[in-house]
């Protein structure tokens, strides 16, 4: 750990080094100024870890100095400790108000200077540590923001690459959410998760050529089977990423079934990760709703009634209960 860094500001030569001889070998780094012009310039420069301020100095005295080091930003925080052969009440208000941090009186005690310097280290030690915490957590949810705008945007090419209705993507993803939390998952990490998988659920996809995803007819069985790899694509993709990898359970699993006769491993039941179960309701719900080149949407209720028929074959039974229950209370709430 670097030395603490000291600057002294005062005009008597004598009192320098005076304090020069108490701080020697005490761990810091001795950094002097002569008045309280240089001082500032040398605060400024040095960007102190403690500042030791004479009060009585010709020209500008330290509470002039004092008030200045404050008004400045970049020095507005650094501990300053009053030296001063001035022991009253207005004395050491005034400094107060000027900003000081703590007072000293002259003569200098030996052990009263080292013990304050230590407070006044540990307590700012602890006050950088705590602004840097807050930084890095700072920069952290900013890099997040940025990663999760990424994420829509790729969520968004591949919806019109697709040709999907405009906003499919958010909509699965807020109804997975839905599900999610009605199931009892609250953990805000786990949510992140899911909400990412589900916006890049079909980036798998940019492995299958055009000619046979935004073919207008049925799939040939030649042609079905590179679509079915569209999954395995997707964990080919994101593995390799390692804050997307907690993510891959939907791109991955979200064409399994219930029942065993899903793609790309052919799990059946529980074996399938909750997060594409839950997926998978919401797919179908906003796939049926949905114009597509093949058909025309459904109505409400018979897509609803559609869920209810695949739930114990495609789906699993206990999220279709959920989803019900989540549909029900959209169309008729309390």
């Amino acid at each position: 750990m670097p030395q603490p860094c000291l600057l002294i500001i005062d005009d008597e030569p004598i009192a320098r080094h005076s304090l020069e001889a108490l701080l020697t070998g005490e761990g810091y780094q001795l950094n002097f100024a002569v008045d309280g012009l240089e001082g500032m310039q040398k605060a400024i420069e040095l960007h102190p870890d403690v500042i030791l301020l004479d009060v009585m100095m010709p020209a500008m005295d330290g509470y002039e100095v004092c008030h200045r080091l404050r008004s400045e930003p970049s020095l507005a925080e650094i501990p300053i400790l009053l030296l001063t052969a001035l022991d009253d009440r207005d004395s050491r208000l005034k400094g107060l108000e000027a900003g000081a941090d703590d007072f000293l009186s002259k003569p200098i005690d030996r052990l009263e200077l080292r013990a304050r310097l230590r407070t006044i280290t540990r307590l700012d030690r602890y006050r950088k540590l705590n602004q840097e915490r807050l930084r890095i957590v700072q920069a952290l949810g900013e890099l997040q923001r940025a990663y999760d705008e990424t994420i829509e945007g790729w969520s968004r090419a591949l919806d019109l690459r697709d040709k999907e209705t405009e906003g499919h993507s958010r909509r699965v993803t807020e109804m997975t959410l839905s599900l999610a939390r009605e199931f009892g998952i609250h953990n805000a990490e786990e949510l992140v998760y899911i909400r990412r998988g589900a916006f890049l659920h079909d980036v798998g996809k940019l492995g299958i050529p055009d000619a046979i995803l935004l073919k207008p007819e049925a799939l040939s069985e030649e042609e079905m089977e590179i679509m079915r790899k569209h999954p395995t694509y997707a964990f080919e993709m994101l593995s390799p990423i390692a804050y997307l990898r907690p993510s891959l359970a939907i791109p991955y699993c979200h064409h399994e079934k219930w029942d065993g006769s899903g793609y790309p491993r052919g799990l059946r039941g529980e074996e399938i990760p909750l997060a594409a179960r839950l997926f998978s309701v919401s797919d179908v719900w906003d796939a049926l709703l949905s114009d597509r080149p093949y058909r025309l949407k459904w109505s409400k209720e018979k897509a609803f009634e559609h869920i209810q028929a695949l739930a114990g074959t495609d789906l699993d039974p206990r999220v279709v209960k959920v989803f019900i229950k989540i549909i029900a209370w959209e169309e008729h709430p309390v």
